[in-house]
C-alpha cells in the first residue's frame, strides 16, 4: 500500500494587504509539495465599493493578490462563506474572473444558484477529486438564487425562527439541507472518485465549542457519500473526528488572514464598531503585536489539514502544524512548537466531546483504539 495522492487543506484566506506572496510564503512550501492544495477564499477580490446589507461588510481585497494563490501552490478554493457576496454581484464576478485567470479552480459561488452549487473537479494522478462548498451561517442576503448571484448554502434553523446570519443562534439541520447534500454529492460522485465537502460553519472567535448543528451536518455529508469534510469560519481551529471511517475537520481556522478591516482604528464606522464589540462578545483582548490578525490568543495554534489517499483507496488524515507570527503571517511549525500544536488539537477535540484522537510523531491523526 503506497500513497497515491497527498492533499493539503488550508482554512480562511483574507489577503487585504499588499505583497500577498510574502504573507503566504510561510506556508507555501507545504502547499507546493502537495499533489493538490485547497483553501477557503473568505472575501471578494474586486475594486467594487458596493456594500451588501446583512452583515458587517468586508472590503474587497486587491484583485492582483489572486495570482499569489497559484504561486503559493493553491489549486482550488471554496467560496461559499458569509463575506464572499459583500461586494455584490460585481465582486463575485470579478473574483471568479480573477481565479480563472490565475488558473485556480473554485466552488461555492456564482452568477446564480445552479452555478454556485457546481462542484470543482480536477484529476490528480488519475484520481478524480471533487470539491463542494456550502455556507451554513448566512447572512441569507448572500445566498444565491435562480436569478441572483451569491453563494451556495445549506438551510439551517435558528432557535427563535429568525433569519440565518452569523450572529444568530443556529441550532438545527433542516430537511432541505439534506436534500441539497444528497443531490449534489450524488452528482459529484458520478463525476469523481473522491468527494470533499467544505462547510462554512461554527461559532466565531471561541475555542473548542461546537454549535448543536455542526456534528449532525458534517455526519450527514459523510452518510450521503462525502469522503472527507472540512470546515472554516470560526477563525480559530476546531477538533477532528472520524465518522464512518471518514475524517471530519470541524474547523481549519485561519489559513492566512492579514487585514486591517478588523482594527478599531479605521474610518469605516461599521467595521470599527464590530472590532470593539466582538472583544466584549467573545471575551478576549487581541495581542497588539497581531495588528493584521487580531484574533483570539489561541488562534496562533493553526494547521493545514492533510489527506493521504492510498492506491487501494484508504484515506489517512493528518495535520501540518502552523504557528502564526506577528503581525499575522502563518509559518510552518517544527520541533517542540509543532508538538504543542498537535497536543492542542488533541485537547480541543477531547474538550468538544469528540471521540478521542491521537496524533503521532509524523502528525498523522489516528482514531484511538
Amino acid at each position: 500500500m503506497c500513497t497515491l495522492v497527498d492533499i493539503a487543506l488550508a482554512g480562511d484566506l483574507v489577503l487585504d494587504e499588499p505583497d500577498a506572496r510574502h504573507w503566504l510564503s510561510g506556508i507555501a512550501p507545504r502547499l507546493l509539495e502537495s499533489d493538490l492544495a485547497i483553501a477557503h477564499l473568505e472575501v471578494a477580490h474586486t475594486n467594487s465599493l458596493h456594500e451588501m446589507a446583512g452583515d458587517v461588510p468586508a472590503p474587497g481585497a486587491p484583485p492582483e493578490n489572486l495570482a499569489a494563490l497559484a504561486d503559493a501552490g493553491i489549486d482550488m478554493v471554496s467560496l461559499a462563506g458569509n463575506h464572499i457576496a459583500d461586494s455584490g454581484a460585481q465582486g463575485i464576478a470579478d473574483t471568479i474572473a480573477g481565479l480563472s485567470e490565475a488558473g485556480v479552480l473554485y466552488a461555492g459561488a456564482g452568477i446564480d444558484l445552479p452555478s454556485a452549487r457546481l462542484a470543482a473537479i480536477t484529476c490528480v494522478k488519475g484520481l478524480r477529486i471533487a470539491l463542494l462548498s456550502y455556507n451554513c451561517v448566512g447572512p441569507q442576503e448572500s445566498w444565491a438564487a435562480p436569478d441572483q448571484a451569491g453563494c451556495s448554502f445549506l438551510p439551517l434553523g435558528t432557535a427563535d425562527g429568525s433569519p440565518v446570519n452569523p450572529r444568530a443562534d443556529i441550532t438545527e439541520v433542516l430537511p432541505a439541507a439534506l436534500d441539497i447534500l444528497r443531490e449534489d454529492i450524488a452528482i459529484a460522485r458520478n463525476q469523481a472518485d473522491f468527494v470533499i465537502v467544505a462547510l462554512h460553519k461554527g461559532i466565531v472567535h471561541t475555542p473548542v465549542t461546537l454549535a448543536p448543528y455542526e456534528r449532525p451536518i458534517a455526519h450527514a455529508a459523510v452518510d450521503l457519500g462525502a469522503d472527507a469534510v472540512v470546515s472554516h469560519h470560526a477563525h480559530i481551529v476546531r477538533g477532528v473526528e472520524f465518522h464512518g471511517g471518514k475524517p471530519i475537520f470541524h474547523g481549519l481556522g485561519n489559513g492566512c488572514v492579514v487585514t486591517s478591516a478588523l482594527s478599531p482604528d479605521q474610518d469605516h464606522a461599521g467595521r470599527a464598531e464590530w472590532a470593539q464589540r466582538r472583544k466584549q462578545m467573545f471575551g478576549f483582548e487581541p495581542d497588539p503585536a497581531y495588528s493584521l490578525a487580531p484574533f483570539h490568543p489561541e488562534a496562533v495554534n493553526a494547521f493545514i489539514a492533510r489527506l493521504l489517499i492510498t492506491d487501494d483507496g484508504v484515506v489517512r488524515a493528518g495535520v501540518t502544524p502552523v504557528h502564526v507570527e506577528p503581525p499575522g503571517r502563518p509559518v510552518l511549525a517544527d520541533g517542540e512548537r509543532a508538538r504543542e500544536i498537535a497536543d492542542y488539537i488533541e485537547q480541543i477535540s477531547r474538550e468538544a466531546g469528540l471521540p478521542p484522537i491521537s496524533i503521532d510523531q509524523d502528525f498523522m491523526i489516528m482514531e484511538a483504539a
